[in-house]
């Protein structure tokens, strides 16, 4: 089984490198080779396994070198974040559409089509979100980058109808807790705000206590992934909506204050920012049937979510409260 993941040195990447190498199969095969692909690739594991490619995604002859030897499941993480992508938009369209199309057309085999595990985001949906939604809301982007995901999306599900490529999308809410420091994304306070309380830090946070947004940790977001890699005999159904946890802020906080202690919610001031909140503070609540159906889950609680999302274990979490106390 030979495995690709663009995007490797990323976030998210770089955990489903480590999952990969440690479950060592894929589909019900062993996995013999795993091409990672992204401009950086520090630090990642070392295992005869892996073929490491440096390179931008957006030149066509990287991608023909990655593809050389043949794959037969690619997971694309790569993308310009929603905020950068709309200051350059030149530069989000070449790397969140143009590059993810031209890798698509490469991956086209109508005698063996690959598996083909696309990050889209629900940013398709766009800011006017009704009270209460399912899967079924239609898609009205607001942004270009979430334009670009929808059209993506859409390549996927026709070379899916034409049996060259066997794509399935998941459409991803906010994933925590990602590093400190910039990474153009408009939702990083999410992740800042956890690392901050789990460190003791105060914070001063850009939407208020009663925001809501959707949450999901990456260890969880890397299950979801690796779960729809492993779908065989798919339908016309390709683009998933994965569940995820509707928490306010207030919620996160008072998660974190049972991990690491009362003291937490008196580290938070508040300064909503209003463009921020009316993009990352009204998620509603959504209900997502057919994806659960089909195995794809949310973290659990919010406390799990805080846990998966720091990588704490118990022992981990007492050593954090004796501290802080």
């Amino acid at each position: 089984m030979r495995v690709m993941v663009i995007g490797a040195g990323g976030f998210v990447g770089r955990q489903l490198t480590a999952r990969l190498l440690q479950r060592g199969s894929l589909r019900g095969h062993s996995l013999d080779s795993l091409v990672l692909l992204d401009q950086v690739l520090e630090g990642l594991p070392q295992d005869h396994r892996v073929r490491h490619i440096t390179g931008n995604i957006a030149d066509p002859t990287v991608l023909r070198r990655a593809l050389a030897d043949g794959v037969d499941v690619v997971f694309h993480l790569v993308s310009i974040a929603a905020g950068a992508a709309e200051r350059d938009y030149d530069f989000g369209q070449e790397v969140n559409l143009s590059a993810s199309l031209e890798l698509l057309n490469q991956l086209r085999n109508a005698a063996r089509p690959p598996v083909f595990v696309y990050a889209s985001s629900v940013a398709v949906y766009g800011a006017q979100l009704p009270p209460r939604m399912d899967e079924q809301l239609l898609p009205r982007p607001m942004l270009s980058y979430g334009t670009h995901k929808l059209m993506v999306e859409t390549q996927l599900n026709d070379l899916a109808r034409r049996g060259e490529v066997d794509g399935r999308a998941l459409r991803l809410p906010g994933i925590v807790a990602r590093p400190s420091g910039h990474t153009g994304l408009r939702s990083a306070f999410m992740s800042e705000l956890m690392h901050a309380l789990a460190e003791g830090k105060s914070y001063c946070c850009p939407v208020s206590a009663e925001a809501t947004a959707w949450w999901m940790s990456a260890r969880c977001c890397v299950d979801n992934l690796i779960h729809a890699a492993q779908f065989r005999d798919l339908g016309i159904q390709r683009v998933w909506q994965l569940p995820v946890l509707q928490l306010s802020i207030g919620q996160v906080i008072g998660a974190l204050a049972k991990i690491f202690g009362e003291n937490c919610h008196d580290l938070v001031d508040y300064e909503p920012d209003a463009d921020l909140q009316a993009l990352f503070g009204c998620f509603p609540p959504l209900r997502t049937p057919q994806a659960r159906a089909l195995g794809f889950r949310h973290d659990g609680s919010a406390q799990a979510m805080v846990r998966n999302a720091l990588s704490l274990v118990p022992w981990r979490m007492r050593v954090a409260q004796e501290c802080l106390s």
